[in-house]
């Protein structure tokens, strides 16, 4: 068992890999009552088609958040989401582009809750009836969505920006395609990427690292590890699809989404290392306490604002979402923003320490610990043990340079205007 000691923190996080390549991360806490467990597989909506053995294999849109339902589902007629209230446990699934993650949370029986989390997640039960039974409850899901302002923008501003990526397409897919969909695909899902090399288990808490170990071992020593498909796409382009749309939607104030399309050829950063100084870039451009901010907040022209980073093979791209009672001023301001770029090493120093202090003030927070432990699984296949020293060796001079390496003009712009 391999341990790895994290920054600034009283314990250890554990990592064991077995035979079968299903990777084990725990973060044992001794001052918890309670403990988190997640199992997750890296299957999401991403796969729309994939190659194994020569040969091809193209999915329904939307099947691994159909298939995230259907787990859920047991032959035995027991509701996982019963079992674990039965005991005080709460329990949720969530699919995501990228991964499909199953969890459970509490205070009492974490080796019964652990035990019967693997057992329901590893046997699946589908027929045709509980198939079709599922698509009008999917379906319901799909037209809820519709018909909210915010997610409509931000999947106009997703089809302006990729040409062919997956990103593009709403993770539960379109009720045309939910409708084509059959056991037989979801079998063919499950048997490529719910392997073990393919997912992995990480919790924190209150447990006994030794007993969960044992517990694991022997729920999955019949699984075996399997050859993993390769997934067929198109390259993205580095050029963004559209440049400019506008909605008319029934919402009382109006909304923009812009997104910054990004390569990453040619950059010659790690991932880790990239995506601190990306954010630190949009921190101090468009941040709570950036000019940007105070300027617009005495114009009174932004309402709100939610900001992201978006990962794809050799693209990235930064989501601005805002509302404003003013939309084309508040896009001017953005542009201005984009097009003359200027850090300051007194504003980069700065930033660096309220990143370290934040850091620091989530060491106990296990909720925000398991966020970060699970983001860094996805985005780097490993536990990234020294955040802090990272951000603490950050410098400006490679900050600049990175800014000059980019085409910040390369963007979409969607404006969403009432009716």
């Amino acid at each position: 068992m391999k341990t790895i000691e994290l920054e600034g923190l009283d314990i250890s996080a554990y990592k064991e890999t077995l035979s079968n390549g299903l990777e084990i991360y725990m973060l044992p806490y001794e001052n918890k009552n309670n403990y988190f467990i997640t199992y997750a597989t890296r299957f999401g909506s991403d796969v729309l088609e994939f190659e194994k053995k020569e040969v091809k294999t193209k999915l329904p849109l939307g099947i691994a958040h159909f298939l995230e339902h259907k787990m859920f589902e047991q032959e035995d007629g027991i509701d996982p989401f019963t079992f674990f209230s039965n005991s005080g446990t709460d329990s949720n699934a969530s699919t995501s582009f990228d991964n499909t993650q199953y969890i459970c949370y509490g205070t009492k029986q974490f080796s019964d809750n652990l035990r019967y989390l693997i057992h329901f997640v590893s046997n699946p039960y589908f027929t045709e009836e509980n198939v079709e039974k599922e698509k009008g409850i999917i379906g319901e899901e799909i037209k809820m969505y519709q018909d909210i302002p915010d997610y409509k923008l931000e999947m106009e501003l997703r089809k302006a920006i990729y040409h062919y990526s997956s990103r593009r397409i709403d993770i539960a897919g379109t009720m045309e395609e939910v409708n084509r969909i059959t056991k037989e695909d979801l079998h063919t899902c499950y048997r490529n990427y719910y392997v073990p090399n393919n997912m992995f288990l990480l919790m924190a808490g209150k447990f006994e690292k030794e007993e969960a170990l044992k517990i694991i071992k022997k729920e999955l020593e019949y699984r075996h590890k399997e050859e993993l498909p390769n997934i067929v796409e198109k390259e993205e382009p580095k050029n963004v699809f559209k440049a400019t749309k506008t909605l008319k939607e029934n919402v009382e104030v109006p909304k923009i989404g812009i997104g910054v399309k990004i390569s990453t050829k040619g950059i010659k950063m790690k991932p880790l290392e990239l995506d601190l100084y990306l954010n630190m870039i949009t921190t101090i451009l468009f941040g709570s306490s950036s000019e940007f901010r105070e300027r617009v907040r005495q114009k009174k022209i932004l309402s709100s604002i939610y900001m992201e980073w978006e990962t794809i093979t050799n693209i990235k791209t930064f989501y601005i979402m805002a509302t404003s009672i003013k939309p084309k001023e508040l896009i001017e301001e953005i542009q201005k923003e984009l097009q003359n770029i200027h850090i300051s090493k007194n504003t980069f120093e700065r930033i660096k320490k309220v990143w370290i202090a934040n850091e620091v003030k989530m060491i106990d927070n296990m909720d925000s610990t398991i966020n970060n432990l699970y983001d860094d699984i996805l985005r780097y296949n490993e536990i990234i043990p020294n955040k802090i020293e990272r951000i603490r060796n950050m410098k400006i001079e490679k900050c600049n340079k990175l800014i000059e390496q980019i085409d910040w003009n390369n963007k979409s712009i969607i404006r969403m205007e009432k009716k």
